[in-house]
C-alpha cells in the first residue's frame, strides 16, 4: 500500500471508529465487521433499522458499524462514508442508497474489492449487489391509494406530496398510489409533482404552498415519515386536519398521536426492525460464502385509526429499541 493509501485508510480508520456504533465492543480480529450505511440518522426509521441490525449482529457474533450522513439529501457524504468503508475493507457493507444512480460508483467499487454489497430500503441501478432487502414500495402505495378511495367513498380531489427526486423507495410508492387511486373515476389528482424534500422544515413549507393553493383538496397522501409530518403540521397550523383524509406512510411519535387523535386517518407501515435484521444476516451470509436470496421481502400493511391499539400494530408502532441503549 503506497503512502497515500496508508493515509487515506488511517483517516478513514479515525472517523470510523468516532461515529459508529459497534455491536460487540471488544470484538477481535476474527470478528466479521459490517458497514451499514442509511440515507439518514435523525428520523426515527432508520433508529429503528439500527436496532434491527443490532440484533443480528449480537445473534450472529459479528460487529456493526453505523454511519450514516444527518441530512437525506446530502448524497456526497454518504457517498464518502461507502468509499471509506471500502479503504477501511470492511468484511461486507448494507447499503440504503438516498439516490439510485448517484451511489452506484462506490458500490461498484466495494464490489470489486471483493466487499458483499446488500442493498436494503431503496434500491440501485446496479445488478452487482448481493441481494436487495426492502418492503415491496409499490404495494405499499397501493394500500395508501386503495385506503384512501374507500374513506373518501370512491369520490374527491386528492393530493400527492411526492418526497424526494431520485428516492427509488418512495418513487415506487408514490407511483403506486397513483396506479390505485387512477382505477376510480370518481377520484380527481389534482396536484402530483410537488416535493417535500428531506427535511421536516421543507415538508411543512412545500404542504402549506399545497393547502394554501388547493383550498377544496378532500385527501392527501405523503410517502415518507419527514413528508407526512410536515403535511400534518400544515393541516393543524390551517384548521384543517378534522377535514381532509390523510394518509402517511412510516411511524413516529407525533405521527402515532396524530393516528390516534384522528387527524391522521391510516399510515402505511413497514417493519424497519426487520429490515436491519435480515439486511444485516444476508450480507454476514454473503460474507461467509453462504447463498442469499437475491430479493428479501420485509412486509408492509395499511393501518386505519381504528385498528391502533391492535398488538401487532403496536409493535409496528412502537418497536423496542432498548438494544441501541444497551
Amino acid at each position: 500500500m503506497n503512502q497515500r493509501l496508508r493515509l487515506a485508510a488511517a483517516l478513514s480508520l479515525l472517523a470510523l471508529s468516532a461515529c459508529g456504533g459497534a455491536s460487540n465492543g471488544d470484538a477481535d480480529d476474527d470478528t466479521l465487521q459490517i458497514a451499514v450505511v442509511p440515507k439518514g440518522t435523525t428520523h426515527e426509521f432508520w433508529k429503528s433499522v439500527h436496532a434491527g441490525a443490532e440484533a443480528a449482529a449480537r445473534d450472529l457474533g459479528v460487529e456493526v458499524i453505523w454511519k450514516g450522513p444527518i441530512r437525506e439529501d446530502d448524497r456526497a457524504e454518504q457517498i464518502q462514508i461507502v468509499e471509506n468503508f471500502v479503504v477501511r475493507g470492511v468484511d461486507g457493507i448494507v447499503l440504503m442508497p438516498m439516490d439510485r444512480k448517484a451511489l452506484v460508483t462506490p458500490a461498484e467499487e466495494a464490489g470489486g474489492q471483493g466487499i458483499p454489497v446488500v442493498v436494503a430500503d431503496s434500491d440501485l441501478d446496479w445488478e452487482g449487489r448481493t441481494s436487495f432487502v426492502a418492503t415491496d414500495n409499490r404495494r405499499g402505495g397501493e394500500l395508501a391509494g386503495e385506503a384512501l378511495i374507500e374513506m373518501m367513498g370512491g369520490k374527491g380531489s386528492v393530493i400527492l406530496l411526492r418526497y424526494q427526486e431520485g428516492s427509488a423507495s418512495t418513487f415506487e410508492r408514490e407511483e403506486g398510489f397513483l396506479a390505485a387511486v387512477g382505477k376510480a373515476p370518481d377520484i380527481e389528482v389534482i396536484s402530483s409533482n410537488q416535493y417535500a424534500g428531506a427535511t421536516n422544515e421543507g415538508a411543512y413549507q412545500a404542504s402549506e404552498n399545497l393547502l394554501n393553493s388547493f383550498k377544496d383538496v378532500e385527501g392527501i397522501f405523503c410517502p415518507n415519515e419527514s413528508a407526512a409530518f410536515g403535511m400534518l403540521r400544515a393541516l393543524q397550523d390551517s384548521g384543517r386536519a378534522d377535514d381532509v383524509v390523510f394518509v402517511g406512510f412510516d411511524a413516529s411519535e407525533k405521527l402515532v398521536e396524530a393516528l390516534r387523535a384522528g387527524e391522521i386517518d391510516a399510515l402505511v407501515l413497514q417493519d424497519p426492525v426487520r429490515m436491519g435484521e435480515l439486511s444485516v444476516r444476508a450480507c454476514v451470509a454473503a460474507a461467509r460464502g453462504e447463498a442469499v436470496e437475491p430479493r428479501i421481502d420485509t412486509g408492509v400493511v395499511v393501518v386505519p385509526s381504528a385498528s391502533i391499539d391492535d398488538p401487532s400494530v403496536q409493535a409496528l408502532l412502537k418497536p423496542d429499541l432498548s438494544i441501541l441503549d444497551e
